[in-house]
C-alpha cells in the first residue's frame, strides 16, 4: 500500500514514483525498449537500466498512469522471461522525462541469456516484403527472434562479443540499432544485405553450381531428388524430400541411420495438417517462438515416405524457424526430411571446414553462411501429454533458460550420464541444464562435453566448488567428474531421476518414486532399471523392484533383445522352450544360444538387472516385433507403436522379501506364451502387456503408501517416454487418489539426471 509520505497531489493529479526490480531474462530480449515506449505511452518520467541482477526501473508521474503501467508490465516481449518484480514507492522526485540509462555493472557481469528462437511475424512480414530493404534477406532479425545463445562468445552479450563482431554495421542498421523506439533497438545480430552474413551453395566437391541464386537452387535441387546439407541456427541439418522414397533411402544408407526415425520440416500448419493428426495444444506448441520437433499421430495415407520413420505410427515435425528456412520453402517444396547434420552417434557438425569434411560422403550439396556458430545445439524434441509438453530431448528453443530452484545456493557441476547426456552447472537459484550433449562414446561428444563445461561457467560466471555424478565406473562423465580437483558427490542413477522431478517441483519428500528406464548401476553392483523408491531431498530407501534376470552375453543383450527373451523363456520352461511353437523359435540362431549359455555358466559373474527397458525388449521379441535394435529403445519403442489398447491385464506375482517387494514378471511371460500359441495377435498382446505394467505400478505403489502412509508419487526414468504407459499409469494413481509428479522442465530420460544430481549436491554439500 502506498503511504502517504510517498505521493504528492498536484491540483486533483496524485503523482507517484516506483522503483521497479526484474529479474529473469529481460536483457537483450528488447525489454528496455518496450518500457521505454511503455513508459512515454502513459505519460511518465523516470529512467530504464540493465543491472548485474537484471533491469532497474524508475517512474514517476500520475497514479492511474503508473497504474497502468505496472499493470501491462508484465506482458513482456516474446524472448523475455520474467522471474521475479519486486516494486517499492519512493517520494517523487519530479522526473518529467523518461530515458535508457547506461548500464550499471558494479561487480558481476553474469545475467541469463536468452536461447535462440524462431523468427518473428514482422521480420516475416518484411521477409516478403518487395518494398522492404530486408526483403528475401536470409539473416533478418530483431530483439524479438533470431539468435541467441548459440552466437555469444562471451560476456556481456554486445555484439562484439559475438560471432556478428566481425560484420560491421551500415549506417541503416546502426540508426534501427540506436533508437530505442525501434524493434532493433540493441538487436546484437542485427544485418542487411548490405551489411551482413551472406548464403553460399557448394557441390560436394567445393564447387559453386553455375546459378546465381543460391537459395532458389537449393530448392530446385531438394525437388529433384538431392540432399542438402543446409547450415542452420545451432548446425547443420541433412535434408532431402520428404516425399520421394528414393531421396529417403539415399540419405539413410549414406548416414548409416537403418531405422531411427528423421524428422521432417513442414512449410507451414496446412501443410502438417496433411501429414499428422493435429489438436489445438499440439499446434501451439508447433508454432511456438521456440519451434520445437513435436510428436505427432501420422495420418493413415499421408503422402509421407515410409522410410522417414519405418515401424512408426507418429512422425516428429517442426516448422521452419529461420528465415532461410522460410526462403527455402517458398521455391514450392511443402515438407522436407530435416535431420541433424551428422554420421550416427557422432555430435552435429556446425563449422563450415567440419562439415564438408564430415559430410562429403553424405551430402549433393552444401548452403553455407559466413555467420559463425560459437554453440553446437541440435534441434529440440517434444511430445504432448496432459495439455503440456514433456521433453525427449531438451536443446534449442529452451537452452540456456535455467530450472528456478527453490532451495540451494552452492555453484555445482552435475556431469549427467553415458546415454543422452547433459551436464548441469548452478548459480545461486538457477540450475543451467546444458543442450543435449549426446552419447558419450566416441572422443567428439567428450569434446562437446569438456568445451561445452568451460563455455556454460565462463558465460555465467560459475566455478564450482563440488562436482556430482553417476557412479558407474565406466561412464565417461563419471571419469571426467573424478579428474577434477574438487569435492566429489556421487548419486545414485535412479534417484537422481527422481530429484530431478523433485528440482522441477521445488520438492523435498518424502515421496514415493516409480523410477523405470533401461540402464543404471545399483548399489548392489548390479544393473537397476525397475525401482520403487522412497525418496527426500537427501536419501532414499529402495522399496521394491522387479526381479532379477541375468544378461545373456552382458552388454550384447541390449543390442539384440532375443537373448532376453530368450533368457525368461529358459527361466520358466528349461530348455524345452525351444520346442513350443512361437515366432522367437524359428527365428533365433539356436546353436548361438547354446553358447551364449555356456559362457554364462562359465562366467557365473554375468551381470544380471533388474530392468523395465529389459522386459519391453523381451515382450518386444517374444511377439517377432524386433530381434535386434538399431538404436536405442528400438524394440519398445515399436511395442509402443504396436499396441491396440485392451483393458485386459495379465498375471504377475510381488514377493516380499527382508522388507522388499519384489515384482516376479514370469507369469506375465507365460501368459504371453499362451496368448501367442491360441493364435491372438501381437497389438492386442501388446496392449495387455502395457496395462498389465500400469497395474503392477499401481499395485507397488498402494503397498508403499500402505507402509509410509505417502501419497505423493513421481515417475520417471526413460521408459516413461512411452506415453501409452504413462497415461495407462496416470489414471490407475489419481483413481486411486495418488498426487502424481513427473518431468516437464527436462526429459524424464538421462537428459535429466544432470538437474538431479546437481538439485543434490546444492542441498547436501556445503562448502
Amino acid at each position: 500500500m502506498v503511504g502517504k509520505q510517498n505521493q504528492r497531489k498536484t491540483g486533483f493529479r496524485q503523482i507517484l514514483r516506483v522503483r521497479i526490480k526484474i529479474a529473469g531474462i529481460v536483457q537483450g530480449v528488447g525489454f528496455r525498449p518496450f518500457v521505454y515506449g511503455l513508459a512515454r505511452e502513459n505519460g511518465l518520467g523516470g529512467f530504464v537500466l540493465n543491472t548485474e541482477r537484471g533491469v532497474h526501473i524508475e517512474v514517476e508521474g500520475d497514479k492511474r498512469a503508473v497504474e497502468a503501467f505496472l499493470e501491462r508490465l508484465s506482458s513482456a516481449p516474446p524472448m523475455a522471461v520474467i522471474d521475479s518484480i519486486e516494486t517499492q514507492y519512493l517520494p517523487p522526485l519530479g522526473y518529467s522525462v523518461f530515458k535508457i540509462a547506461r548500464s550499471q555493472k558494479k561487480g558481476s557481469s553474469f545475467t541469463l541469456i536468452s536461447p535462440d528462437m524462431a523468427v518473428c511475424s514482422e521480420c516475416l512480414k518484411e521477409l516478403y516484403d518487395p518494398g522492404d530493404r530486408r526483403y528475401g534477406y536470409p539473416f533478418i532479425n530483431c530483439t524479438n527472434c533470431g539468435p541467441r545463445f548459440t552466437i555469444i562468445k562471451n560476456i556481456p552479450y554486445d555484439r562484439p562479443y559475438t560471432t556478428m563482431g566481425d560484420f560491421e554495421m551500415c549506417e541503416l542498421c546502426r540508426a534501427e540499432y540506436e533508437n530505442p523506439l525501434d524493434r532493433r533497438f540493441h538487436a546484437q545480430p542485427i544485418a542487411c544485405a548490405d551489411c551482413g552474413p551472406r548464403v553460399t551453395l557448394f557441390d560436394s566437391s567445393g564447387k559453386k553450381p553455375a546459378r546465381e541464386d543460391p537459395i532458389s537452387a537449393t530448392g530446385a535441387f531438394l525437388k529433384s531428388g538431392a540432399i542438402v546439407a543446409i547450415k542452420g541456427l545451432g548446425g547443420f541439418h541433412l535434408a532431402c524430400d520428404a516425399l520421394n522414397d528414393d531421396a529417403v533411402r539415399k540419405l539413410r544408407k549414406r548416414k548409416y541411420r537403418e531405422d531411427k526415425p528423421f524428422a521432417i520440416m513442414c512449410r507451414d500448419i496446412p501443410s502438417v495438417r496433411k501429414s499428422c493428426l493435429l489438436d489445438e495444444n499440439s499446434e501451439r506448441i508447433l508454432a511456438s517462438p521456440r519451434c520445437p520437433i513435436v510428436i505427432l499421430p501420422r495420418k493413415k495415407g499421408a503422402a509421407i515416405s515410409r522410410h522417414v520413420a519405418p515401424g512408426h505410427n507418429c512422425l516428429g515435425v517442426m516448422l521452419p524457424y529461420t528465415p532461410l528456412h522460410h526462403l527455402i520453402f517458398s521455391s514450392g517444396i511443402e515438407t522436407l526430411v530435416m535431420t541433424s547434420g551428422n554420421i550416427s552417434d557422432e555430435p552435429i557438425s556446425y563449422k563450415n571446414e567440419e562439415a564438408f569434411a564430415r559430410l562429403k560422403n553424405i551430402a549433393d550439396y552444401f548452403l553455407v553462411h559466413n555467420r559463425d556458430i560459437h554453440v553446437r545445439c541440435d534441434d529440440s524434441v517434444v511430445k504432448p501429454f496432459g495439455g503440456k509438453l514433456t521433453f525427449l530431448r531438451r536443446a534449442r528453443g529452451y537452452v540456456p533458460s535455467p530450472v528456478v530452484l527453490g532451495s540451494g545456493s552452492s555453484e555445482v557441476l552435475a556431469c549427467g550420464g553415458e546415454l543422452k547426456n547433459t551436464f548441469c552447472l548452478t548459480k545461486g537459484p538457477y540450475a543451467f541444464v546444458s543442450q543435449h550433449i549426446g552419447d558419450l562414446e566416441n572422443w567428439e561428444t567428450l569434446m562437446a562435453f569438456e568445451e561445452g563445461i568451460e563455455h556454460y561457467k565462463k558465460l555465467f560466471e560459475i566455478e564450482p566448488g563440488v562436482v556430482a555424478y553417476d557412479p558407474h565406473p565406466d561412464y565417461l562423465s563419471t571419469r571426467y567428474a573424478l579428474s577434477l580437483d574438487i569435492p566429489k558427490v556421487p548419486v545414485q542413477h535412479h534417484y537422481a531421476h527422481a530429484l530431478s522431478c523433485m528440482a522441477e517441483h521445488d520438492l523435498h519428500g518424502p515421496l514415493l518414486a516409480v523410477i523405470m528406464d533401461g540402464t543404471g548401476y545399483g548399489e548392489d553392483g548390479t544393473i537397476w532399471g525397475c525401482e520403487f523408491l522412497e525418496v527426500t531431498s537427501n536419501n532414499f530407501t529402495r522399496r521394491g523392484h522387479l526381479r532379477y534376470i541375468d544378461l545373456p552375453g552382458g552388454e550384447s543383450a541390449i543390442r539384440e533383445p532375443w537373448r532376453l527373451a530368450a533368457a525368461y523363456l529358459e527361466r520358466i520352461y528349461g530348455a524345452a522352450w525351444t520346442d513350443l511353437d512361437l515366432p522367437i523359435s524359428a527365428s533365433i540362431d539356436h546353436e548361438k544360444w547354446d553358447l551364449i549359455k555356456k559362457s554364462t555358466r562359465q562366467h557365473p559373474g554375468v551381470q544380471s538387472c533388474s530392468s523395465a527397458g529389459r522386459l519391453f525388449d523381451a515382450v518386444s521379441a517374444l511377439l517377432g516385433v524386433r530381434y535386434t535394435v538399431n538404436y536405442e529403445g528400438q524394440a519398445a519403442i515399436e511395442l509402443e507403436q504396436l499396441a491396440i489398447f485392451d483393458s485386459k491385464a495379465y498375471p504377475y506375482r510381488i514377493i516380499t522379501e527382508s522388507e522388499s517387494l519384489i515384482v516376479d514378471p514370469d507369469p506375465l511371460i507365460e501368459a504371453v506364451v499362451n496368448e501367442l500359441l491360441g493364435s491372438e495377435i501381437p497389438p492386442v498382446i501388446s496392449g495387455r502387456f502395457h496395462m498389465t505394467m500400469a497395474e503392477i505400478i499401481r499395485d507397488v505403489a498402494t503397498r508403499m503408501r500402505e507402509a509410509t502412509g505417502i501419497t505423493d508419487i513421481i515417475l520417471s526414468g526413460g521408459v516413461f517416454q512411452n506415453h501409452l504407459l504413462l497415461e495407462l499409469a496416470w489414471r490407475k494413481l489419481q483413481d486411486s487418489s495418488f498426487r502424481i509428479y513427473i518431468n516437464r522442465k527436462v526429459p524424464a530420460n538421462d537428459g535429466g539426471i544432470s538437474l538431479g544430481q546437481a538439485y543434490y549436491a546444492t542441498l547436501n554439500f556445503k562448502e
